[in-house]
């Protein structure tokens, strides 16, 4: 068994049970290794689409993501995608060939890549530490949820690794999991002083990130101990569904009364969320008084965008498990919790009347052959079914889908905009779908980032999605018209495309949407077999830029 043979062997022996990617001379063996060892490989149509496949099957599954592509321009193809994933700390391995020769065509300084945009570079060096070298690199992302580059060197692939076909590897231990204790960062006190400043809070609020996913139930515990209103971060988007304390998202895209209790909260505790700009709306959302708590796994992420009253390192639900031990005897259950800090009755009346954005009065602008956004997605919020899973791309538009489409759980939503990046809409849809194969995947793009990714429509329609594609359409790039307004227009805005008919053209059912009465198509294809996806190319009002970008744009 070769060297390639042998790495792709060895990440099927550990768990490995999907790989995305595009296939080319210098990744064909580790790829077919991998199958043979019995993962699923889904080719994609473009390296970025591939990384952003994994990246979103990653979040959604909560396996290691893995990624297969070609050296040299095989990896900068990815390099978005990968960007990315660094960036949102998703546990991803790539897979890249290497030639190492400088005079190859195909030679560049991929470790570089891999470090410029917050990844990790690894290297199988020889035949002897190929299959130490794959573990590692999987234990890296999975442990320490990093984005790997395991660069595969052209000439040691195919070197013989010593056992012969069909042979499963032998596998090295995996490295013990970093799982953070309970530990002060500042000041002295940990569970104790955290304890400390929720018995005394009045107005307490927690804000659960990525971080946080896995630890519904304990913080909910807790919240009802102090009396806490909870909310997430748009990662975390639906974590608590359902609870009648629950504001949804913090940040951009929070509510009027979401915003105002939150910038009103005298302790906000962020539980496995960074508190970045997006969340606090550059920290508009934290009041002057506000004493602020931030718990995470990795201490170098505490403090980072906002500053601190206290911090803890530690596994969120060990943590928030510790906190409530300190409020109360330890096995007691309090039956009937008394109203207490941010509750009341009157507020809970109010939370269900005016928490969701469909409950916020608004001048429907349609018309003129174009149909207001929130119309039309309060009108599919209506007619998809209620265990879906929505990924949305990056532009003006995307406040919509974020605010206006509910989702049943933590699972639900699929948000790759660490990086930003517009076109891994379509992409995202696709790796979140194949991880959740019992909802219906939602794309919500805009109609930049869907002519930008247009090549995975057909990976879409060859795997037999049952996907639902929103293309909110104004006929340029949104968000640069309305933050330029007043400046010369013409590179950022196009001409009418036909975007039903291209969607046909691969495949797609399709409908065009300018008015209410159009989505009846929508309704008939909900109702019908679904056998093959649907794209809603909807002609959206376009005289407002979104508040959220505009928030956003005084980061750049």
């Amino acid at each position: 068994m070769i060297v390639a043979e042998v790495v792709g062997r060895a990440l099927a022996a550990l768990g490995v049970d999907t790989v995305f990617g595009v296939v080319g001379s210098g990744n064909f063996r580790v790829t077919n290794a991998l199958v043979d060892g019995g993962a699923r490989f889904v080719a994609a149509r473009h390296e970025a689409g591939a990384a952003t496949m994994a990246d979103a099957y990653a979040r959604v599954s909560g396996k290691v993501g893995v990624v297969s592509v070609h050296q040299g321009p095989g990896l900068t193809n990815a390099l978005t995608g990968l960007a990315e994933a660094a960036r949102s700390g998703t546990p991803l391995v790539v897979l890249a060939g290497e030639a190492t020769d400088p005079r190859s065509n195909f030679h560049i300084d991929q470790d570089a890549l891999a470090t410029a945009v917050g990844a990790v570079p690894m290297r199988v060096d020889d035949a002897g530490s190929a299959i130490e070298t794959a573990v590692r690199a999987y234990a890296t992302a999975s442990r320490e949820r990093r984005a790997v580059l395991l660069n595969l060197p052209l000439d040691v692939q195919g070197a013989d690794a010593g056992p012969g076909p069909g042979t499963a590897p032998v596998l090295p231990a995996l490295p013990e999991r970093k799982t953070g204790t309970l530990a002060r960062v500042w000041p002295d006190g940990g569970a104790e002083a955290l304890a400390w400043m929720l018995t005394r809070s009045e107005r307490p609020v927690f804000v659960a990130g990525r971080g946080a996913r896995h630890a519904r139930h304990r913080l909910e515990e807790l919240a009802d101990l102090v009396g806490a209103l909870l909310a997430t971060s748009a990662v975390a988007k639906g974590l608590f569904r359902g609870n009648p304390w629950d504001l949804d998202v913090s940040g951009g895209f929070a509510s009027p009364l979401a915003a105002r209790l939150i910038r009103d909260a005298d302790v906000l505790v962020a539980w496995g969320c960074s508190l970045n700009a997006w969340t606090t709306r550059h920290g508009a959302l934290i009041g002057p008084g506000t004493e602020v708590v931030q718990i995470d796994l990795d201490e170098e992420s505490i403090a980072v965008h906002q500053r601190v009253s206290l911090g803890l390192v530690g596994d969120i639900p060990e943590v928030a498990a510790a906190v409530a031990g300190v409020l109360r005897p330890e096995g007691s259950r309090p039956s009937n919790p008394v109203p207490r800090g941010y509750r009341t009755p009157a507020l809970a009346d109010r939370i269900a009347a005016e928490r969701a954005w469909r409950s916020v009065p608004y001048e429907d602008e349609s018309g003129d052959g174009r149909i207001d956004p929130r119309t039309l997605t309060i009108a599919l919020d209506d007619l998809l079914p209620d265990e879906r899973i929505v990924a949305t791309d990056s532009g003006n538009f995307m406040g919509f889908p974020a605010m206006f489409l509910d989702v049943p759980d933590e699972n639900g939503f699929c948000f790759t905009q660490g990086f930003q990046a517009v076109g891994l809409g379509l992409a995202t849809a696709i790796g979140a779908a194949l991880a959740r194969p019992d909802r219906l995947p939602v794309a919500a793009l805009g109609d930049g980032g869907a002519l930008m990714g247009i090549a995975e429509l057909e990976t879409v329609v060859r795997l037999g999605l049952p996907m639902v594609i929103v293309v909110y359409d104004d006929e340029a790039y949104g968000a640069e018209v309305h933050h330029f307004a007043g400046h010369r227009l013409d590179t950022v805005t196009f001409p009418p495309a036909d975007l039903a008919s291209i969607a046909r053209g691969h495949g797609c059912a399709a409908v065009t949407v300018s008015a209410v009465p159009d989505l009846d198509g929508v309704a008939a294809w909900l109702k019908g077999p679904r056998d093959r996806p649907l794209l809603v190319h909807a002609k959206i009002t376009r005289e407002h830029g979104s508040w959220w970008l505009e928030e956003a744009f005084r980061g750049h």
